[in-house]
């Protein structure tokens, strides 16, 4: 039983540092792509990979902890300030593209096309659904709240990258200024529900 977890925790390791990893190459991609086009969906698509590099990498210190025999408090405390951090700052970020989207639409601002952004998003859109699922197994082996809500993020980050390229395709090919920045305001409904949930789950924890 105790070699069956520990290689779990081996497995769910290996999958955080991919998921990291790729999320360090997302936020650079994104983020560049969306301050040269003047993208406010890229710019959020690419903040968002920010903050799932500190949801992965304090999820890596929380399995650290296991598979070094760590206290099971220290491990529920991991858990317990990853989703306080990351909910609060899901959270900031949602206020943060509101604000830009309304003003955009306020100055008729228009995103620039981005077929790096693009090419970020499409890969995206494949590859976090089967992230998800994988941490969702593990997770659910693995009795941690913390992977399951971490491969949570994956699935959001898909939505995002969905919708970056519906803004994407509506601003190249039809022309609509104003599609990036309605497409963006879609998008905080997935930002500000994701940041309330895992707020709201690290205060449960707290409690």
């Amino acid at each position: 039983m105790v070699n069956e977890t520990s290689n779990l925790v081996r497995h769910s390791l290996r999958t955080e540092y991919f998921s990291t990893g790729w999320m360090v190459f997302e936020f650079l991609v994104g983020f560049y792509s969306g301050l040269k086009a003047g993208s406010i969906l890229l710019i959020a698509f690419g903040l968002d990979s920010c903050l799932e590099i500190v949801s992965g990498s304090t999820l890596i210190w929380r399995l650290r902890k296991e598979i070094n025999g760590a206290p099971t408090a220290e491990i529920e405390h991991a858990e317990r300030r990853s989703s306080l951090i990351v909910g609060t700052v899901l959270l900031l970020l949602a206020v943060y593209v509101t604000g830009v989207a309304i003003a955009n639409l306020v100055l008729h601002q228009a995103a620039d096309t981005s077929f790096s952004g693009i090419g970020i998003a499409v890969a995206s859109v494949i590859l976090m659904p089967l992230l998800a699922l994988r941490k969702r197994s593990l997770g659910k082996q693995l009795h941690s709240a913390a992977l399951i809500e971490d491969g949570m993020c994956n699935i959001t980050c898909a939505y995002m990258a969905a919708t970056v390229l519906v803004g994407a395709a509506l601003t190249a090919w039809v022309g609509w200024w104003w599609s990036d920045s309605v497409a963006a305001l879609v998008l905080v409904y997935f930002i500000a529900s994701e940041g309330w949930e895992a707020f709201q789950a690290g205060r449960g924890r707290a409690e």
